[in-house]
């Protein structure tokens, strides 16, 4: 994950994933314009693992974190990444995958937590936290929250995400004393979501399980 080369910025012509489009509305009497981003519907799963009481997250590069971690004037095709490694872009997140495929959406949820973690949980015991959409100023796209509780028995594979999708991820494991930790920060390199569902998790279930 560390090795990083050759990052250069291009323009956007075709993507699979994102598809800019622009609103066009009338509101108060205002004809107006709003540019928009569609992408795919996900899911995210607090995972934690009741044998050595550990929540489980992942750690992967970031593009758009990196970038935005190098300041405007310094990125200049190509960037250096001597003066702007890798791990600008690592992130610690919530296990999570974009919704495209026609199923439920705790098989798709069970699906990632199998693939990134390596646990195989049983999508039916699955609890439904909360569906919220994420990037309101530009995607407003839908992401549902779920938890899972996971043992050491459950663990099947080393996870790491799927090779073929160019997947590079890391599992980290985290008590909850050390997860306090990292939330107590003043700044950390984790999206909304993953903050929400955290305090979810403290207000819910941590009291369950610190004696």
């Amino acid at each position: 994950m560390d090795d990083l080369s050759n990052v250069t910025t291009v323009p956007l012509t075709n993507s699979n994933f994102v598809q800019p489009f622009r609103m066009l509305f009338k509101q108060a009497g205002k004809d107006k314009s709003w540019d928009l981003v569609r992408v795919h519907e996900s899911v995210a799963i607090i995972i934690f693992n009741i044998s050595r009481k550990k929540l489980v997250f992942v750690q992967q590069f970031r593009p758009a974190v990196y970038i935005n971690s190098i300041p405007a004037e310094n990125r200049t095709n190509p960037i250096d990444t001597t003066k702007y490694p890798a791990k600008l872009g690592f992130t610690l997140e919530l296990c999570a995958g974009i919704v495209d495929k026609q199923k439920p959406l705790t098989e798709i949820a069970a699906e990632e937590i199998l693939e990134e973690c390596g646990y195989k949980v049983d999508h039916e015991k699955l609890e439904y936290i909360i569906q919220f959409h994420s990037g309101v100023g530009l995607s407003g796209d839908p992401q549902t929250i779920f938890y899972a509780e996971v043992t050491d028995d459950m663990k099947v594979s080393s996870g790491g995400g799927n090779p073929e999708e160019g997947e590079l991820i890391d599992v980290v494991e985290m008590s909850i004393a050390e997860v306090e930790t990292y939330v107590s920060q003043k700044s950390v390199p984790s999206p909304g979501g993953f903050l929400f569902g955290l305090q979810w998790f403290f207000n819910k279930k941590a009291s369950l399980y610190v004696s």
